[in-house]
């Protein structure tokens, strides 16, 4: 297969480093807003530079048409990739998320679904293994009746002051995450959230009108509540976890002898030799599970296991959070346009 990569930053390099050594890709053309950015992972995996516009048409040095598309670009170019990846017929991946506000979404969603073509989004923890068993120890009844899910995201830094007012805030850009995990792990809709946040970490989160740290409670469908706690500001790790309890049993994703956790308990687990980092070492295998994925879709081997539909999903439960934090009450999932 031809693969065309837009956007060679952090997580587009990891996911060009990735498709180089793919046996199912054959040539991977790079391209960047920043053509010099894009000639250096080229060099470093392999593959070839090229404009967007030459990724597109085949022209120039891209010598041909890819076969599908991964989108990797700044948040603000999503959309307007995904539409022009629906007008070609090329089947797209795209990183979270499609856009940053609901009629940006629903624009590009419209675009891909009059053009008939494929869109899978990239919520990469669909692909991690601890997740996908406590998937499996829901719908089996293992659990008993899920009567609580406490979700924790915690990142060990915060990011550049540049990146927050481009990021859509804590909601859309780390929480959409443990939403979008909620509901595939537990099979259920949420019903109606309320939120807060705190902005008393540095003052850049105050000036892009964001939070550090922020909590959510989550009513599901069938009455099970859920608790989304996320930080920037964790000095311990990267800690990304989900807890589900049930009346039978309880069990724990993201629990391992990397997690940021120190006990307080004599003779407790002290705190690990080598926590997580960051999100592309937890989340390593489950990234490289989600690109042989896509690659096999765009093949028509495998079902689409998340299409631009479950990202709107988890999007509407992001904005119900932000209007929650801003007017400080519960808001139904019904008040929230786009179901």
């Amino acid at each position: 297969m031809r693969i065309g990569l837009i956007g060679t930053g952090r997580i587009g390099t990891f996911h060009a480093e990735v498709l180089s050594r793919h046996p199912a890709v054959d040539a991977l053309l790079l391209a960047d807003a920043d053509p010099e950015r894009a000639a250096a992972a080229a060099g470093r995996t392999g593959a070839r530079a090229v404009s967007v516009d030459d990724l597109f048409t085949g022209a120039g040095e891209a010598r041909g048409a890819p076969d599908a598309v991964v989108i990797c670009s700044a948040t603000a170019a999503h959309a307007g990739l995904i539409a022009r990846a629906a007008r070609a017929g090329l089947p797209a991946f795209c990183e979270k998320p499609i856009a940053l506000d609901l009629p940006g979404t629903l624009a590009a969603l419209a675009e891909v679904e009059a053009a008939g073509s494929l869109l899978q989004l990239g919520f990469m923890r669909r692909f991690d293994a601890g997740y996908g068993e406590a998937r499996d120890a829901v719908r089996e009844g293992r659990l008993g009746r899920l009567h609580t899910v406490r979700a924790v995201t915690s990142d060990p830094a915060p990011p550049p002051a540049a990146y927050l007012s481009l990021s859509g805030g804590l909601y859309r850009d780390c929480l959409v995450h443990d939403f979008d995990i909620l509901r595939w792990v537990t099979g259920r809709e949420v019903s109606e959230v309320y939120a807060t946040g705190s902005d008393t970490g540095p003052a850049m989160f105050r000036e892009a009108g964001d939070v550090d740290t922020a909590a959510a409670l989550l009513t599901l469908d069938d009455g099970t509540l859920a608790t989304a706690t996320a930080t920037r500001c964790n000095g311990a790790g990267y800690d990304v976890r989900m807890e589900l309890a049930g009346e039978l049993d309880q069990i724990a994703v993201g629990l391992d002898d990397r997690t940021p956790l120190t006990s307080a308990e004599p003779g407790g687990p002290g705190a690990p030799a080598k926590p997580w980092p960051g999100f592309l070492e937890r989340f390593a295998p489950a990234y490289e599970a989600e690109l042989d994925a896509f690659l096999r879709v765009a093949r028509g081997e495998l079902a689409n296991p998340c299409d631009g539909r479950e990202a709107l999903h988890a999007l509407r439960i992001a904005e119900a959070c932000e209007v929650s934090r801003r007017e400080r009450r519960p808001v139904a999932m019904g008040e929230i346009p786009g179901c």
